[in-house]
């Protein structure tokens, strides 16, 4: 079994380097084929060190940053080719392939970068931290109660850019000597300021029921993924109505870990092609798009696990439902919205069409959720969070000026180190 074993992974291993050899010659290519770029253009870069299978991350940012753009030139600098060439033939800011530690400081020598941006806890991000004289600022892919959002990572970063008042208390209840006053700066969710996309259906009579569930998760204590516990039962008694659409949104990683929660979701992608052949006028919805907005503004009633879903769809300030997990061991922060959400146990998953007219009819919940939606995102008014995100990029860049001015005689230190670039000359995917 360990010869089989071993072999398997090393035919893995060697796919992996075919589809990264692949994806850097397309990357090349195409970064050929467009003009070089401007020496000192850039005053904000994106470091995103993943490849294609994190995009998400990247995507719900890209119109926040083509508006902040047109203040302060952004650029990302991707390490990753696989996640270059799919930003390249997507509607993202510039991109910088910047594989090797050699290619990032030749980028950076020709560049005016005084503030980067993290969309995630990449381990590569370290060898970014290296190089002072500019801020380096966690701005996450969305809020959420989950324990990712209070890691001691966060102190890694000059500052950290949150939603809200919710996630400074998570961080001043979890992090020790953490100055969350000074590091981190309220936001709210400029994304919702950019819903994306067109409807895939014309709105009609039906109730319109977004279901979004998150992966597996890859240890007990991150099992939040509904798809084998609440789905199959959720999603075919919405079928069966002829009086709702379903939306499902499945997480891209569905499967990853656990076949059999992979094999549930084809299950539920069957079952809605199935419903649609046999009333054509049902336009039910399997999405798999890049783009995030019309399914949260859309819905009229959302189904989502514990992922940054819940505060989506929060921010867009309508209702919505929350799987419980089965797994005991599942973490669950009830110091926030989830001690006070409305739950859908997996027993009452097949129920969902009464669940879903309890909570359209009752006002007590639908004032609790704006209470909510104040508490994690403050003003969640149109245009109020690209206000509040551009205001703390502008608060940086006074204080780097500031901090310039202070240390403008010292030796920079920029400058390249050999030994650390000899540790990463491979290109990864």
């Amino acid at each position: 079994m360990g010869v089989v074993s071993d072999a398997k992974k090393a035919l893995a291993l060697v796919r992996k380097a075919v589809k990264n050899r692949s994806a850097v010659i397309d990357v090349r290519r195409a970064l050929a084929q467009r003009p070089p770029h401007p020496p000192f253009q850039y005053r904000v870069a994106v470091y995103f060190a993943d490849g294609a299978v994190n995009m998400y991350q990247m995507r719900q940012w890209y119109k926040p940053l083509a508006e902040l753009s047109k203040t302060w030139p952004v650029v990302v600098l991707s390490r990753a080719a696989t996640g270059a060439r799919a930003m390249l033939n997507e509607d993202a800011p510039p991109v910088a392939f910047v594989p090797t530690v050699r290619d990032l400081e030749r980028f950076l020598a020709k560049q005016d970068i005084r503030v980067v941006l993290y969309v995630n806890q990449n381990t590569r991000n370290f060898q970014m931290f290296r190089y002072g004289r500019r801020w380096h600022v966690f701005i996450n892919h969305g809020e959420s109660d989950k324990m990712y959002m209070t890691t001691n990572q966060y102190k890694a970063y000059d500052y950290a850019f949150v939603a809200g008042d919710a996630a400074r208390e998570r961080l001043s209840r979890v992090l020790w000597d953490y100055d969350v006053d000074h590091r981190t700066i309220a936001i709210g969710r400029p994304q919702a300021d950019h819903y994306s996309g067109t409807l895939p259906y014309t709105p009609d009579e039906r109730t319109v029921v977004l279901y979004a569930p998150t992966w597996e998760g890859d240890r007990p204590s991150a099992h939040y993924g509904s798809v084998r516990t609440h789905g199959e039962a959720l999603v075919r008694a919405l079928l069966a109505t002829g009086r709702h659409r379903v939306v499902y949104r499945p997480h891209p990683r569905s499967g990853v870990v656990d076949p059999e929660y992979g094999e549930a979701n084809r299950r539920i992608i069957a079952a809605i092609a199935a419903a649609n052949a046999a009333d054509p006028r049902a336009h039910h919805v399997f999405d798999d798009g890049p783009q995030l907005g019309w399914q949260l503004s859309a819905a009229d009633v959302a189904v989502v696990d514990i992922s940054a879903m819940v505060y989506d769809r929060l921010a867009a300030d309508k209702p919505l439902m929350i799987t419980r997990p089965v797994d005991p061991a599942a973490a669950i922060d009830t110091h926030g919205y989830l001690s006070a959400c409305e739950w859908l146990d997996a027993s009452a998953a097949g129920s969902i069409v009464a669940e879903a007219e309890r909570l359209l009819g009752d006002p007590d919940a639908v004032a609790r959720l704006e209470q909510w939606v104040a508490h994690y995102f403050g003003d969640a008014s149109p245009g109020a969070a690209t206000e509040r995100f551009h205001g703390a990029v502008r608060h940086l860049m006074d204080e780097w000026d500031a901090w310039y001015a202070r240390s403008a005689d010292d030796t920079d230190d920029d400058e390249p180190d050999p030994d650390e670039a000899e540790l990463d000359d491979a290109v990864e995917a």
